[in-house]
């Protein structure tokens, strides 16, 4: 085992190499595994603050007792401290500006810690050093921050884009996002700011729908935003990916019907709700990078609601937890395969995963935003899984996205220049290209490019050297490669052997690269490592008759292709996918639909070998991952 800097003495320098094995081997330091709930409305104003083990699942027990019995209040913290913040109380005037704090390794009553605005119903969040919240009463719209390792009065930050008072908020190492708020009527604005700095918050998208006294929390990567008042009590739990703007997706619900004013914290891994109104004591609990409907964790000492919470290990504590890296991952790049959309046989919005390293089945990730059927083109970074265009059975012009790390729905990214399907893509880590395609305006050659790790519309990059459908996409760190395809609206007569390559990094129409050994279309995407692209299955003219063929090029230099060898059946239609060493074919028609997954080894040659099956029998589905051959090697 590797020495590395613990918490308590984190002086000097720390080596890359220790941490990510402390990480990956799982003994990375823990935080503090206690979460806090304080004050609340119980029928009455409540004082108590009690305490459960986020690690094991019980009832609460009693920690101490605020300065003040309140209710509506929220609460920020760092790896030692809980800062509880403003709320509303029986006594004139009824929001209060006090803040008080406890630490998390001794039990007792808060104590002081300064003096905020007239906060009530408070969105809050921040990381060790910072913690930022929202003023709530007096001055709605208003930010404040403290300096939790000190005492002493809050500080202007800056604004919200939306005034209003109960509000939710979760947190990330660098930026909080605000949600919903009561203004006086109900909104669904999320917006956010980034913790070092200060000035006013910035438009990060929308919740699912508009609400007030919803409850957030987060691991390092992804906010969480649950329940709320419409006017009617929401049940819905719905996420959002930190380091990105977009509207937020629904991934499951609260194990109570309706679900109003409760409290919520998290460690890096699970989300804890406590509460809510009608008053009740259960605290319930779910996985931030899975969702799904919570489940019952234990107990609260009594029937509460609008209470404040948070743990000593939430989401903007990323040093000091384990999981930081939530799925498989290598240092030339990522190891897991990501298959969606497609034909099964009407038009599906299933999104399933598999680790490409390990044998076995694929299992189910999340949905699309809408069923999408032919072919719609994928592009994807070691984070980002990016989809453009298809049929619905109507072409569009769709782009939607999901994260590799955090399993749930695709959320929107923006939209091609034009509608159409049977499309290529191709990626490096920082931009991704989609190749020709077919629609309502007919066969294309255009190739429009998105920057993966943001959001918006594509933008033209120019075009292929012929028009194309039903082609193959791949990279290297380089080049984006178009293999075969239709060139014209025969599937039995038009078909090619062209190979295009362009250079990812300009824009420019594409130059000819060489031939395949065999003109085909309807192909997968292709697979390949950094160095060598391989091709596999599609149909041939004349007949368009299935085909097991694989050839492969070496992408650095242009010429014909080389035979690989062979699928293990003719297949067309399939998805494609890799990590730096080892390809997959998944799905596709034989003609009859499959649900076979073959594997090659790149570097080699030779016939593939079966490697389990998808969830379901599937065609014109799409594939991607986060290790393929365009995000390493360079």
């Amino acid at each position: 085992m590797a020495n590395y800097p613990q918490l308590d003495n984190s002086s000097g320098v720390w080596n890359l190499r220790d941490v990510y094995d402390a990480v990956m081997g799982g003994y990375w330091p823990n935080a503090n595994s206690n979460a806090l709930f304080g004050g609340g409305y119980t029928p009455g104003y409540s004082a108590v603050i009690e305490k459960f083990n986020m690690s094991t699942s019980g009832n609460a027990t009693v920690f101490g007792d605020l300065s003040v019995a309140r209710g509506e209040l929220g609460a920020v913290a760092n790896f030692t401290r809980c800062i509880f913040i403003g709320g509303g109380m029986a006594a004139s005037p009824n929001s209060s500006n006090t803040m008080d704090y406890v630490t998390f390794a001794t039990d007792g009553n808060a104590a002081d810690f300064g003096d905020g605005g007239s906060q009530r119903a408070t969105g809050f969040g921040g990381n060790a050093t910072r913690g930022v919240f929202t003023e709530g009463t007096s001055d709605t719209n208003q930010l404040q921050y403290i300096t939790p390792t000190s005492t002493g009065n809050a500080i202007d930050f800056g604004d919200r884009t939306v005034s209003g008072s109960f509000v939710a908020g979760a947190t990330s190492p660098t930026r909080v996002c605000f949600a919903g708020a009561f203004t006086p009527s109900v909104s669904n604005i999320i917006d956010f700011v980034t913790i070092a700095t200060t000035g006013n918050a910035t438009d990060f998208g929308d919740l699912t729908s508009a609400r007030r006294a919803a409850f957030g929390c987060s691991s390092s990567t992804r906010g969480v935003f649950m329940g709320g008042i419409t006017p009617s009590a929401l049940s819905d739990i719905q996420f959002i990916t930190i380091a990105s703007q977009g509207n937020a997706t629904d991934y499951g619900d609260l194990l109570n019907s309706n679900n109003k004013e409760g409290s919520a914290t998290s460690n890096s891994v699970v989300g804890f709700v406590g509460g809510g109104n009608p008053a009740q004591n259960i605290i319930q609990n779910f996985t931030i990078a899975t969702g799904g409907n919570s489940v019952d964790f234990g107990d609260l000492l009594s029937a509460v609601n609008s209470q404040a919470s948070n743990s000593a290990a939430h989401g903007g504590l990323n040093d000091g937890y384990q999981g930081t890296r939530p799925i498989p991952f290598q240092e030339n790049g990522g190891d897991r395969a990501v298959f969606a959309g497609g034909e099964s046989p009407g038009a599906d919005n299933y999104i399933g995963f598999r680790t490409i390293s390990v044998d076995g089945n694929e299992q189910d990730f999340g949905d699309l935003i809408v069923t999408n059927g032919p072919g719609p083109g994928v592009a994807s970074n070691k984070t980002r899984n990016v989809m453009a265009g298809g049929g619905t059975p109507g072409y569009n012009n769709d782009i939607v996205y999901i994260e590799f790390a955090t399993k749930g729905n695709a959320a929107d990214f923006g939209n091609l220049n034009v509608s159409h399907g049977a499309i290529a893509g191709c990626a490096n880590n920082t931009r991704g290209l989609f190749q020709g395609g077919f629609g309502p305006s007919g066969i294309s050659n255009v190739i429009d490019y998105v920057t993966i790790s943001s959001l918006g519309n594509a933008a033209d990059f120019g075009n292929l050297t012929e028009n194309k459908w039903y082609s193959g996409g791949g990279a290297s760190n380089v080049r984006g490669i178009n293999m075969c395809g239709f060139n014209g609206p025969s599937q039995s007569a038009d078909v090619s052997n062209v190979i295009d390559y362009v250079t990812i990094s300009t824009t420019g129409n594409a130059t000819d690269f060489g031939d395949a050994t065999v003109a085909r279309g309807e192909m997968s995407s292709c697979v390949g490592s950094s160095t060598r692209l391989v091709a596999g299955g599609g149909t041939t003219a004349p007949s368009a008759a299935e085909s097991n063929v694989m050839d492969y090029i070496t992408m650095a230099t242009t010429g014909n292709a080389t035979d690989f060898g062979d699928l293990t059946v003719s297949r067309s239609l399939m998805g494609g996918a890799s990590n730096s060493t080892k390809g997959i074919f998944a799905g596709g028609e034989t003609p009859s639909l499959s649900n076979v997954i073959d594997k090659i080894t790149i570097a080699s040659t030779g016939n593939a070998s079966d490697y389990g099956d998808l969830i379901k029998t599937i065609s014109r589905h799409f594939g991607g991952s986060n290790g393929h051959g365009g995000l390493t090697g360079g």
